[in-house]
């Protein structure tokens, strides 16, 4: 039976808040259409600020460091919005031009570049809003290296503001999670915030490819683990969602 309860820490654990980030910031933003016919969807403003800028205030806050953004589709707007925007933070660019590599591929590219393990990999179509304390901060207070490969922000369904689907995992009391079985409801939804080791990617296949293969193999081997968000949390990936994103939390 799935368990709805945060995955809790174990007293020798001693996590500290990795310092780097990737963000994925490549992708067409074919939902997100009209808004992305001539900008970016990471560009694409929620209460009069862009998507990326929500994201990158929050690792600023829980005090990341570096941040990996990788590109694709009106790279070049992203580019000059990043070197206007950094706002302290180190900020390098993984550039998918040539070649738009999906989740997977685009964490292999920019692999070089990160150079901590374990680190933030967040998508930046989400909007989030903190429990009781930081999220970011949260999230790392559960990695454990020695049990994990990856651990994903999730949340119940129920309070997965845009969310029109079934879900997409369920957990055990331990926190290892196990997919959403074909045609039937999982209670907890991915929320595009993780963190992984570098081990998640190892053997990955070439070129494009999604994150999807290499969670399965972890939770195949026990490693892929899930906490609850204590906030709330809001898919923000079409034109209508960012209306009531906006509505919801009155930011209009």
């Amino acid at each position: 039976m799935s368990q709805t309860r945060t995955l809790s820490l174990r007293p020798e654990v001693k996590a500290a808040v990795p310092r780097t980030a990737m963000v994925m910031a490549a992708g067409l933003g074919k939902r997100m259409r009209p808004l992305t016919a001539t900008r970016p969807k990471p560009l694409v403003e929620l209460a009069g600020q862009a998507l990326l800028d929500h994201v990158l205030d929050r690792l600023r806050a829980a005090g990341i460091a570096k941040v990996v953004v990788n590109v694709h589709y009106l790279a070049d707007s992203l580019e000059a919005h990043l070197k206007a925007r950094s706002g302290g933070l180190e900020v390098q660019v993984s550039d998918e031009r040539e070649l738009l590599l999906e989740t997977g591929g685009g964490l292999v590219k920019a692999l070089p570049m990160i150079d901590e393990d374990p680190f933030f990999a967040i998508n930046s179509d989400n909007f989030w809003v903190d429990g009781p304390t930081d999220t970011l901060k949260l999230l790392a207070s559960h990695w454990d290296g020695a049990r994990m490969d990856a651990l994903l922000l999730l949340v119940p369904q129920a309070r997965a503001g845009n969310h029109s689907g079934l879900g997409d995992f369920h957990m055990d009391c331990e926190g290892r999670l196990r997919r959403r079985t074909r045609s039937k409801v999982a209670p907890f939804v991915y929320t595009g915030i993780q963190i992984v080791s570098r081990r998640l990617l190892r053997d990955a296949p070439d070129g494009p490819f999604s994150t999807n293969i290499l969670w399965d193999r972890a939770i195949d081997e026990g490693r892929c683990f899930g906490a609850v968000h204590q906030g709330l949390w809001f898919d923000v990936g079409t034109p209508g969602a960012i209306k009531a994103t906006e509505q919801a939390l009155d930011l209009a």
